[in-house]
């Protein structure tokens, strides 16, 4: 376990794993991204669109895990992990997950779904630190791909924050779907969450598509800490990997 003292940071990578297969399912590279994340040293991972279990694939699927593949991902870097099942269908489900090296003493999962929408979800954990430090809240979550749904999902999220501890810290990562960039004035506003890649270079990184990025849809927000260095993965070998191209930051407390 790492040791945690005065001024201590951690890194945070988030990244959508398209189920463990490369876009448009042509290969399974689940064992490939483990070995990625793995190399990345971060402390703390934040993914969508894991997947938690599935009936068929184990037969299909060459090198399919015999864990759900959050677990196949933690492996034994990460010591702690939670899922959050969000879409649901008769072959199994996928959702939200966090991995952590540092303790998740509570973690609890709440659908943020539209009516009519697919199933959207923000996994909520709290993570103890060592004294003096106080508890570490990390939020996973994926919107919705309508405007007028990731409004609604903003809303909550921001509501949710604001109830929390007003002076711990709370890192927010994850798959915004927010291409018109609307997020970041409304955080900020109703939450005071500020996203790490627009407080150094004035806006969100470019993470879709992950081959030739152009889209701002994913996201890093911080509330009572500091962050620096935040980067987007390289396209190799990160864009077979994902759809979306990973993004990792470092985070000061």
């Amino acid at each position: 376990m790492p040791q945690i003292t005065a001024g201590f940071s951690f890194k945070v990578l988030t990244i959508n794993t398209h189920k463990g297969f490369t876009s448009f399912n042509r290969r399974f590279i689940l064992p490939e991204l483990r070995d990625a994340v793995r190399a990345t040293s971060a402390d703390i991972v934040f993914l969508q669109e894991v997947m938690g279990t599935h009936s068929s694939h184990p037969l299909q699927v060459e090198n399919w895990p015999d864990t759900p593949h959050y677990e196949f991902l933690a492996d034994t870097m990460w010591s702690d992990f939670a899922y959050g099942r969000n879409a649901v269908y008769p072959e199994g489900h996928h959702g939200n997950a966090i991995l952590s090296r540092y303790p998740i003493v509570e973690y609890k999962n709440f659908d943020i779904s539209v009516a009519g929408s697919e199933n959207r979800g923000m996994l909520h954990c709290q993570i103890t630190l060592p004294a003096p430090h106080k508890t570490l809240h990390v939020i996973c979550v994926h919107l919705g791909l309508r405007e007028s749904h990731r409004l609604a999902q903003l809303q909550k999220l921001a509501e949710f924050v604001t109830a929390l501890p007003e002076d711990d810290p709370v890192v927010v990562a994850g798959d915004f779907n927010d291409w018109r960039q609307r997020a970041n004035a409304f955080l900020q506003r109703h939450a005071g969450l500020s996203e790490v890649f627009s407080r150094k270079y004035g806006r969100p990184e470019r993470t879709f598509p992950a081959r030739f990025p152009l889209l701002r849809l994913d996201r890093i927000y911080v509330r009572n800490a500091s962050a620096s260095h935040p980067w987007a993965l390289p396209v190799k070998p990160w864009s077979h990997l994902s759809d979306h191209a990973p993004l990792a930051v470092e985070i000061h407390l």
